[in-house]
């Protein structure tokens, strides 16, 4: 009998901390295998939505189903998930095998299985070579890749991580999360990750829930989320991007690499003066006064090369988007 896709199903969360309503209803469905981010900004309830799903935070209303069986009253200990956290939260006194065997020894795995699978889990994180060093030993990133080896060593039903990426390094980050999805797509482990960077959550994610405010603005893929946002809200939080009304008072939104521009005047474009230049690497992110709003254009490098602009020329643009 096929099992049902739909993993995990979180119906009508609800949860306050006194009198502050921290979620309010939030219900949505993760396939098995997927991994999902929990995109927002702090104090959204992101986190306290993960720490639900792990049974280390209580709720006052609704339901945890993990593969068609009710979790909500489990103990964090039966639901078998694993969780790595922002903090590395490894033991100082043990070598990176000795904090990986201590779950598996609590699991109460065999000797000669325990030093199977932590080899396995080691070469998998590319640590072998540092079994025997301890966590001074070893730099944030290298931690975080025995804690996050440690997690998966258990074989969770559901990997959570919470802000794994934000105590590293921009370098390290980057390198990071490839290898964090390279393993959670070779072990098809299902996996939620808390976020508040939108770059994480669109190059990892396999889909996307955007929250605000303790209520969920959006869930789709990183595209869907980019190109197709649900509201103002999801609009301006995942990357810049320009709102418009129209003669209608229709709002349109526009994001800065999809205006069209020339350095003539044309029919259907609108006169901006240039107000700021920045540069970005790749592109270079124009500033532009239009009627007293500003208006943002990105051009690749290679782009503004070619126009040679400068702060206070003029600069024509098009509104050229769908209405949202």
């Amino acid at each position: 009998m096929e099992k049902n896709n739909n993993y995990l199903e979180i119906k009508n969360i609800e949860k306050s901390f006194g009198k502050v309503e921290v979620l309010k209803g939030i219900s949505m469905s993760i396939n098995r295998g997927e991994f999902v981010c929990f995109l927002g900004p702090s104090g959204c309830g992101k986190t306290t939505l993960l720490r639900i799903i792990a049974g280390l935070e209580e709720l006052n209303n609704g339901n945890v189903i993990l593969d068609d069986k009710e979790i909500t009253k489990l103990s964090p200990a039966k639901r078998n998930l694993g969780m790595v956290f922002q903090s590395y939260a490894l033991f100082p006194n043990m070598t990176a095998y000795k904090n990986i065997e201590f779950g598996l020894k609590a699991k109460r795995y065999k000797k000669d299985e325990i030093k199977k699978k932590i080899n396995k889990i080691l070469e998998m994180v590319d640590l072998i070579h540092l079994a025997d060093k301890y966590p001074n030993e070893m730099s944030g990133g290298q931690q975080q890749r025995i804690s996050l080896a440690r997690a998966i060593a258990l074989e969770p039903n559901i990997l959570l991580l919470d802000e794994p990426l934000s105590a590293l390094d921009a370098k390290v980050r980057e390198n990071l999360r490839k290898e964090i999805k390279n393993i959670q797509k070779n072990m098809g482990i299902t996996t939620i990750m808390v976020t508040h960077d939108q770059e994480e959550a669109l190059t990892m994610a396999d889909k996307i829930v955007v929250i605000n405010g303790g209520e969920v603005m959006q869930i789709g893929t990183p595209e869907e989320i980019y190109t197709k946002p649900a509201n103002r809200f999801v609009a301006d939080f995942i990357g810049k991007i320009n709102f418009f009304n129209d003669t209608k008072g229709e709002s349109i939104l526009i994001r800065p690499e999809e205006l069209l521009y020339s350095e003539k005047e044309k029919v259907g474009y609108t006169q901006g003066e240039i107000i700021q230049i920045e540069f970005r690497g790749a592109f270079y992110r124009v500033s532009l006064d239009i009627g007293g709003e500003e208006v943002l254009l990105d051009l690749l490098s290679k782009e503004k090369k070619k126009l040679k602009l400068s702060l206070g020329e003029k600069l024509y643009i098009k509104l050229d988007s769908k209405e949202v």
